[in-house]
């Protein structure tokens, strides 16, 4: 079956129009009668096909009571949903919970994570994250914790039927990140998850030398009824790729950093000899 033809910022404002309804305490049929519409209408809207004007959906969100700011933004969606690829723009640091990456991990059906030195988000313990924040130079000192949570709540989205196949470069088993007790646990949970059915956590080796994945971390999105995304996240932005040359090209560096990186159980090995190295020096 062909995939939908969807973008990003429609599956958000779909997603966000619905949670706005249930909000507000009614279905779609009790909001088509307010606004005296038929039930079809508000489906094509909470499902991004569009067919109504700006001002109908600024009506409709008025009846759920949706706030002028949120309204203001849901507005912009809707007036750019048939725009593939999204660049947003974060100002001093991204936020505490990127809604879109939220929103899309519900949907996603495998998940495919590269990154060059450090362990990727879903699979670092708290402990690490938070090294890693404070080495941040710009995430407040207040938001911290909060930060975190939100971080362990992105893990907790990747339900047990996402297959995800996650490459981590070597240097990131060694790259000090905290204290000693930190990278052991950091390493212990590599092994645990490793072990998961989902999940396949493949190590790049150093000795590979330079590799395609060298540009850059980012997290590929496969879905059941849409077309894969990529997600970039930098210090202050985040990038969506929904393009299908974008696509391909992140396709191929993923398809040269499965040549190129450990199998499974060769990965399991090295993170096991990378724990071991660091509990000897221990003592």
């Amino acid at each position: 079956m062909p995939k939908r033809v969807s973008t990003a910022r429609g599956r958000e404002f779909g997603a966000c129009v619905r949670a706005a309804i249930a909000a507000a305490g009614l279905t779609s049929r009790a909001a088509a009668e307010i606004l005296n519409w038929d039930e079809a209408k508000v489906s094509d809207v909470v499902n991004g096909k569009g067919g109504v004007s700006e001002v109908e959906v600024a009506l409709l969100l008025g009846v759920c009571r949706v706030r002028a700011t949120e309204v203001a933004r849901l507005l912009k969606l809707y007036g750019g949903m048939d725009v593939r690829g999204w660049w947003q723009q974060h100002g001093t640091c991204t936020p505490i919970l990127p809604r879109t990456v939220v929103e899309h991990l519900k949907l996603a059906e495998t998940l495919t994570v590269w990154h060059t030195h450090a362990v990727p988000l879903f699979l670092q313990t708290a402990d690490y994250m938070l090294e890693v924040l404070i080495a941040s130079s710009t995430s407040p000192a207040d938001e911290l914790q909060e930060r975190i949570e939100a971080q362990l709540a992105m893990q907790g989205l990747l339900r047990r039927d996402v297959r995800c196949t996650i490459y981590v470069h070597e240097l990131a088993l060694r790259l000090p990140i905290g204290s000693d007790e930190v990278q052991a646990e950091q390493l212990l949970h590599l092994m645990f998850m490793a072990n998961r059915p989902n999940m396949a956590i493949r190590i790049v080796p150093a000795a590979r030398g330079a590799h395609a994945g060298m540009a850059g971390p980012f997290t590929r999105l496969s879905f059941a009824k849409y077309e894969p995304m990529v997600w970039v996240e930098t210090e202050n932005s985040s990038l969506f790729f929904e393009r299908a040359d974008a696509i391909n090209g992140y396709e191929k560096v993923i398809g040269s950093l499965d040549a190129g990186a450990l199998d499974e159980i060769e990965s399991k090995a090295l993170v096991f000899q990378q724990y071991d190295t660091l509990r000897a020096a221990r003592g």
